[in-house]
């Protein structure tokens, strides 16, 4: 990511829009989302992360956009209309069948992680699609065709990605009280962790601490710093600084900013 400038928050910049998945996908996919990038739109943008697993629709490609641990910086040109559907906790493992720590940090192209002829199929009928509305439709109608093949996501994915979300208590805590219920040992939920998610369980508890943070800030918009680091789960508004610099390469204020307007 370019340090000399301030990078634009991807959902900040232009029209985005989420919409539930077809109802059979819905054990598989969170969300069907489009982000229309202002024609205008020059320089950085950064895409924050968020423990998630995403296939996108971009300049007549199809990626699979593996779990970020700082924020990536994808070329987003002025005009462009990005198409994007959203795994549930987990479920990439299933379709992908490639654990995600493999591609931890990387966008890469869905023929490279999955059935090729397969995957060049669902880019043609997607590139046939005249509007981006017909295009999320064709994505899911043809991801509708595979799912008869497909196991739905495994509970326990859902489960340690619920308790790390949660920030109730000390995230030595949590990690005992999910050895516990899901009669596992501490290693096998780390492997479990970096398979579903890319990295383990302290991690991706420092993710989504911060992906609590952002809720906050929208929700409630330009609180006192110090408030808001305490209810996101941080030890103190320096914590929090710190965390958004080493997450989103900005800092605290310059982040609040741009999600406040």
């Amino acid at each position: 990511m370019n340090r000399s400038t301030v990078p634009v928050l991807a959902n900040c910049l232009g029209h985005y829009d989420e919409q539930a998945p077809m109802p059979d996908l819905h054990a598989h996919f969170q969300c069907v989302w489009t982000n229309a990038i202002p024609d205008d739109h020059v320089g950085p943008v950064a895409v924050v992360p968020d423990g998630c697993v995403d296939l996108l629709w971009k300049d007549g490609r199809l990626m699979v956009v593996g779990p970020d641990i700082v924020a990536a910086s994808p070329e987003l040109h002025g005009g462009t209309t990005v198409l994007g559907i959203r795994f549930r906790p987990g479920a990439a493992l299933r379709w992908l069948r490639t654990p995600m720590s493999a591609i931890v940090g990387q966008a890469v192209d869905l023929a490279d992680v999955w059935n090729p002829g397969v995957a060049r199929e669902l880019c043609l009928r997607i590139g046939e699609a005249p509007t981006i509305e017909r295009q999320a439709a064709v994505l899911q109608q043809q991801l509708l065709k595979q799912l008869p093949d497909l196991e739905r996501p495994a509970q326990d994915a859902g489960a340690i990605f619920a308790a790390m979300a949660s920030g109730s208590d000390e995230i030595g805590g949590r990690i005992s009280l999910l050895v516990d219920r899901l009669d596992i040992s501490e290693r096998t939920l780390r492997r479990r962790s970096h398979d579903y998610f890319g990295y383990g369980p302290k991690t991706l508890d420092r993710i989504l601490r911060f992906q609590n943070f952002l809720s906050l800030v929208r929700a409630q918009g330009k609180q006192a710093m110090a408030g808001l680091a305490y209810e996101a789960g941080y030890a103190d508004q320096a914590h929090l600084g710190r965390e958004i610099q080493a997450l989103c390469g900005m800092t605290a204020g310059s982040f609040v900013r741009q999600i406040t307007g």
